[in-house]
């Protein structure tokens, strides 16, 4: 039976535990593993709250980028497009995972173009820049906004609001261990809770 057409969170935690590389250069941080530690408790905080929430990934193991944006378009359908937003959660690299380097920071992306990603990837910027005052805040303003833009399959090939955050660097030093940290990674959660409440409070009004 069809459900009501009501509002829902989908969280896309990138990558798995047979991906190559997606580690930091020591092999002590696997960006799978927190990507889906990070989902699971955004999850949890967002059903406690009232609002539905899913993981589309709840495996170790990777799952084609094909298949995640099957299971998000279902859910349009099910729910309604415009009733439907999703964040994939990555961390990102500068290198190839052999030796540490030195970017840093936060960002996240949205598919080119004016859309309402933006407005969505707008909320957790500033929820990213409130929370990690002291962290690098990576961004484009030649569209007057700070989200990045590229045309990453779950950006692309979904059909609801979509951004993907990078969290930090898993080849810097600095950067994973505040990831490691209980500090760290309470923040990471904090600031996507932030930025997705933000959100459906201003599509509310």
């Amino acid at each position: 039976m069809k459900r009501d057409k009501d509002f829902i969170v989908l969280l896309d935690p990138g990558h798995g535990e047979n991906t190559p590389g997606k580690r930091s250069p020591d092999g002590k941080f696997r960006e799978y593993l927190f990507a889906r530690e990070v989902a699971q408790e955004i999850e949890r905080e967002l059903r406690k709250s009232g609002y539905k929430c899913e993981r589309i990934i709840k495996c170790a193991m990777d799952v084609s980028l094909a298949e995640r944006a099957k299971i998000v378009n279902e859910y349009c359908k099910e729910y309604g497009t415009n009733n439907v937003i999703l964040i994939s959660i990555h961390v990102n690299a500068a290198g190839n995972g052999e030796q540490w380097m030195n970017a840093r920071g936060f960002e996240i992306y949205t598919s080119p173009g004016k859309t309402k990603s933006d407005v969505l990837a707008e909320c957790i910027f500033e929820a990213a820049k409130a929370l990690l005052p002291d962290m690098n805040m990576r961004a484009d303003l030649s569209d007057e906004d700070h989200d990045k833009e590229a045309r990453f399959a779950m950006l692309t090939q979904t059909k609801c609001v979509a951004v993907l955050s990078e969290n930090l660097f898993q080849d810097n030093r600095e950067d994973v261990a505040f990831l490691c940290s209980l500090e760290g990674k309470k923040k990471i959660v904090e600031l996507h809770l932030q930025g997705i409440l933000n959100y459906i409070n201003k599509i509310k009004k």
